[in-house]
């Protein structure tokens, strides 16, 4: 399992844009255009774009 860090106000904001809850996703990788979260329970990840 990948180590994620708890996401910032604004990555949240894009978090629910997404159509995702914030409380259940870790942020572990960030580039200008996508980030990719980690579900702190299941381990799955999914890349959305910013």
């Amino acid at each position: 399992m990948k180590n994620g860090k708890n996401p910032t106000r604004s990555q949240k904001e894009a978090i629910k844009a997404a159509g995702l809850n914030p409380e259940n996703w870790l942020i572990f990788k960030k580039s200008h255009s996508e980030m990719r979260l980690i579900h702190r329970e299941t381990g799955t990840t999914k890349t959305i774009l910013i």
